[in-house]
């Protein structure tokens, strides 16, 4: 058995602005999440049977409260922005198990799941589909491993090594150490990658640092740790099995109704239909 966990917020984006490119700068208005519709189906008709999606159904979470730059929902593109729960209702109308995170993130739902799912013996692989650095610190030899769809790279830990020069273990170190722009925080003045990758080769986690390697930046260095360390202790299912795709509710008419898709609902049928004749 093989589990798929997928960034739903990632893949909002990517089918928005991909589409802008093609549109002129005007998308149909529930276009990007028929499209993430669309690439889960397209998943599923491809082999994957068990998946489930992980949204931010608000931007914000508690690591607001300990940085104040963290990342925010300021600036995201309005039309965008009011697609974000209907892409959680469509979802879950087509049978697809969801995640919609409030106080944490869905990055940190993609890091419980995997959690969850790889105690399970009876799953050879749990694939967490999304290029975020910080999933990286979920990858486990060639059990559980990321896939960057732009460009279809599956990471185990050995490619996790050879792109940031740590263990998987320590890419809460190596973000804290580094920054991340993408969620608002600066890492260490003076400390880059390379860098980065040596102290924690020669001293291991922060913590462990010697007092003088960082001095004075300690403190902020183990914040910046914080903010960068998925949360994976939330209970989001019992039983593996309960991420079986089984096929779409009669919901699924209306929001393709809603998203004026012709494909949506037939295409989802005969996906069941092509299962069930299995």
């Amino acid at each position: 058995m093989q589990i798929h966990l997928i960034d739903g917020t990632y893949e909002l984006f990517r089918q928005y602005y991909g589409r802008l490119r093609f549109t002129k700068g005007e998308p149909a208005t529930f276009a990007a999440a028929a499209g993430v519709l669309h690439s889960v189906l397209e998943m599923i008709e491809q082999g994957v049977t068990h998946v489930g999606v992980a949204t931010d159904h608000v931007v914000e979470s508690f690591r607001n409260e300990l940085w104040d730059d963290y990342k925010t929902g300021e600036g995201i593109d309005p039309r965008l922005w009011r697609q974000f729960h209907p892409l959680e209702d469509a979802l879950t109308a087509m049978g697809v198990v969801v995640w919609p995170m409030t106080e944490l993130e869905a990055d940190d739902a993609l890091a419980s799941a995997a959690r969850i799912a790889s105690e399970d013996e009876r799953v050879e692989r749990v694939s967490i589909w999304t290029p975020d650095k910080d999933l990286a610190q979920c990858v486990r030899g060639g059990r559980v491993v990321q896939v960057d769809r732009r460009s279809g790279e599956v990471r185990d830990a050995r490619m996790v090594r050879e792109k940031y020069g740590v263990e998987p273990e320590l890419i809460p170190d190596f973000l804290a150490l580094v920054g991340d722009s993408a969620d608002g925080f600066p890492g260490i003045k003076g400390i880059g990658r390379i860098t980065a990758a040596r102290l924690l080769a020669e001293h291991g986690r922060i913590e462990d640092f010697p007092a003088d390697v960082l001095g004075d930046r300690r403190d902020r260095a183990l914040l910046f740790k914080d903010l960068a360390t998925l949360r994976a202790e939330e209970s989001l299912f019992v039983d593996v099995d309960s991420l079986a795709w089984r096929g779409p509710t009669a919901d699924l008419a209306l929001w393709a109704d809603r998203m004026e898709d012709g494909r949506l609902l037939g295409r989802a049928e005969e996906v069941a239909r092509v299962l069930e004749r299995a």
